[in-house]
């Protein structure tokens, strides 16, 4: 039987246009076509206001008006959303991680039928539409006057923010040895101790998808800010882009510009992470 080898130079010569073409050129390419709505988005923040939205495709505006983005702080109330939706996720984030990564562990190191109990109970409440909580939440903060509050907003990220988030990280504990914690208790480590310093190293991973998946949710919540909050100084920067979109369809390119202030940030975060998502060999390979 014939057979090739890749030691053959024929064979590999043949074989590395193809190789370079899936790892590089490919991946290039759909980075390209998932960009190109965000490179729609910043040429339409970049056109002069005052005109009707094009119906078509335009290229790069010639000037381009970067003093949009100066002007939607000066014409338009979004300073103060913008520093509301900073203390929300400021707080909600961390309170997330701290909650959830807590559950996971305790799940992780129960008996095997408590566990598989709570695992249930957990993919059971994730089946459990978002739209079902809303009227129940909305009845509770009224009883105890939370509404018209930032703190509504924070109150979810005390229980897990969802039980996706506790799911993850009981997957990623379940995984690492239980001689690891054994031994750290022998050292005399208390559970806040092996949780800090034995858990959370090990799970830097998990700690960047969370971290990113709960910074999007509370940044762009919608719907939570629209029940809960009446007082104008309180509106979120969601809320208040939501309003500001309604406008009138010249001023497109300044709710185009608002529209990029928002993204900046998940963007930002997830290129700051995102080096937490490669696996250890390929990241110790590209960072030297």
């Amino acid at each position: 039987m014939l057979t090739i080898s890749s030691s053959n130079p024929s064979y590999s010569r043949s074989a590395s246009p193809r190789r370079w073409l899936l790892r590089h050129l490919l991946p290039a390419a759909l980075a390209f076509l998932f960009c190109l709505p965000l490179l729609w988005l910043m040429v339409s923040s970049l056109r002069e206001p005052g005109q009707q939205p094009s119906a078509s495709l335009q290229g790069w505006p010639n000037p381009p008006s970067w003093s949009n983005y100066v002007s939607i702080f000066q014409q338009f109330p979004i300073g103060q959303p913008l520093l509301n939706s900073i203390l929300v996720v400021v707080f909600a984030v961390p309170a997330t991680l701290i909650t959830t990564s807590w559950a996971g562990l305790a799940m992780a190191h129960l008996s095997p039928r408590p566990r598989r109990a709570l695992v249930m109970l957990t993919v059971l409440l994730m089946i459990i539409p978002l739209p079902a909580l809303w009227l129940p939440r909305f009845v509770l903060y009224t009883a105890v006057g939370l509404n018209d509050s930032l703190l509504s907003l924070i109150l979810p990220a005390l229980m897990g923010t969802s039980p996706f988030f506790v799911l993850l990280f009981y997957w990623t504990f379940h995984r690492l040895p239980r001689e690891l914690f054994e031994a750290a208790q022998l050292d005399g480590a208390t559970y806040a101790q092996l949780w800090r310093f034995v858990a959370l190293p090990l799970a830097k991973p998990t700690l960047a998808v969370v971290s990113v998946l709960a910074f999007t949710l509370y940044w762009s919540d919608y719907i939570s800010p629209l029940m809960y909050l009446r007082t104008e100084s309180l509106y979120t920067y969601s809320l208040r882009l939501q309003m500001f979109t309604q406008q009138s369809a010249t001023v497109q390119p300044l709710a185009m510009a608002a529209t990029i202030v928002a993204i900046v940030p998940v963007v930002g975060l997830f290129l700051l992470v995102q080096r937490y998502f490669w696996p250890e060999g390929r990241r110790s390979s590209t960072e030297r």
